[in-house]
């Protein structure tokens, strides 16, 4: 139960083609087909855009080495301010 059987696919064919006759039934496997095409195309463009970004956002990440801070102040630093205090 629940199974699309193959009897089950020709009685859906047999109602599409007596609703809608012998001449819509070409165009509309055209147009299916064409849609179907402009589907795939515009995915492939998006996977397409969507790798360009990715690959632009990976370049553009730059790796900063972790700086310590140890709160000591740089000895020429220690200088200029015991200079200045005196």
């Amino acid at each position: 139960m629940g199974d699309l059987q193959p009897w089950h696919i020709i009685v859906i064919l047999v109602v599409v083609f007596l609703l809608f006759g012998a001449k819509k039934m070409p165009d509309m496997a055209r147009s299916v087909g064409q849609s179907l095409r402009i589907f795939k195309s515009e995915m492939r463009q998006s996977q397409k855009e969507t790798e360009e970004v990715a690959k632009q956002a990976n370049d553009s990440v730059r790796v900063t080495p972790a700086v310590e801070n140890s709160g000591s102040v740089p000895a020429s630093d220690a200088a200029e301010k015991h200079t200045s205090a005196t």
